[in-house]
């Protein structure tokens, strides 16, 4: 929980990572372009004060995670969004079986969301249905340009994808986290176009499909997606360290997100370990639209109070503290 000005807010933190990028894991050069391409991310979008070591960045661990997040970072809830990358990684680079560890060890602080590609057809589908049943699973993470021998991505919209969509509703597995963002060294821009989502979120209207990186740096379209389909929903990860290098661009982001969708349907991360939650959650709190932006709105309380972490928690059924939500308008 974060308390500022004798308010206090709900935090969860909706897509957080545990990797292991280490030159012994490194399948081939493109494991090394690909953490090389996060660690600039981290390097050129934040504080000095922030700034973690090259070699820490590769692996940091469990117990990092858990002083990264609850103990320094104000979190109260954590999910897990793992990127599998077999073809650049030996053991993967979200580390499944450490990542669900901690969630077991932890279960009110971790959720566990496991990823599936839909180009291993049936084998694959059977793999879901196991690993729903073992990390009862109620969200899964697409990588929808992962590489696959040949294929350098895949559509929402492709076949054999929404038969296992529609594995997942029957499963239960109602949330569905689409990294559609920023293109990543060594992964192709175009695998990362936000207009399969519209598609996906139109034939399966009753899960939630939450666009991570809010469609960055396509937003327009994200948005005109996002206004039309209300089970679509805006992830800020990637977008929210903005707030320290770029805190107009922020402002237009968040700005155009209030617009077209609204507080609902926006979640905070900190993408850890790109970056650390504290000096985001911090920064966030205190951010306000600048005044000459006057085609944006003031961003209010309960809108932040709901964006760091009552949306999330409302659609993951993470129960909130009496007296951390927010407060409904008194009747006349």
């Amino acid at each position: 929980m974060y308390s500022k000005d004798g308010e206090n807010y709900f935090i969860v933190d909706a897509h957080v990572a545990l990797w292991d990028a280490r030159p012994e894991n490194q399948l081939n050069i493109h494991g090394k372009q690909f953490i090389d391409c996060f660690y600039d991310y981290h390097r050129n979008l934040s504080p000095e004060s922030e700034l973690w070591p090259y070699e820490e960045y590769l692996y940091y661990g469990g117990e990092r995670l858990m002083k990264d997040l609850f103990v320094e970072g104000y979190v109260d809830h954590a999910i897990f969004q793992p990127a599998r990358l077999g073809a650049f990684y030996r053991t993967g680079f979200g580390q499944t079986e450490e990542a669900f560890a901690l969630t077991r060890q932890h279960p009110d602080k971790l959720t566990y969301n496991h990823s599936w590609d839909p180009r291993y057809e049936q084998k694959g589908l059977d793999q879901l249905r196991r690993d729903a049943e073992r990390f009862q699973l109620k969200g899964v993470k697409l990588y929808t340009a992962e590489w696959k021998g040949d294929s350098r991505g895949y559509k929402l919209d492709d076949p054999w994808t929404y038969r296992y969509l529609e594995a997942c509703q029957e499963l239960g597995i109602n949330n569905v986290h689409v990294h559609k963002g920023p293109t990543i060294r060594p992964l192709d821009r175009d695998a990362f176009d936000v207009a399969d989502v519209d598609k996906a979120a139109t034939t399966f209207p009753e899960m939630n499909f939450v666009v991570e990186h809010c469609g960055l740096p396509r937003l327009e379209d994200f948005c005109w997606i996002a206004t039309q389909e209300p089970n679509v929903h805006a992830g800020l990860a990637v977008a929210m360290p903005f707030i320290h290098s770029r805190p107009r661009y922020f402002a237009q982001i968040i700005g155009e997100l209030l617009y077209w969708l609204d507080e609902d349907r926006i979640q905070f991360s900190s993408d850890y370990a790109l970056w650390t939650p504290r000096w985001l959650i911090e920064r966030f709190v205190d951010f306000q639209i600048p005044e000459d932006m006057t085609e944006y709105a003031p961003i209010t309380l309960a809108q932040k109070k709901k964006i760091l972490g009552l949306n999330a928690a409302a659609m993951y059924d993470i129960e909130v503290p009496a007296g951390l939500g927010v407060a409904e308008p008194a009747v006349a």
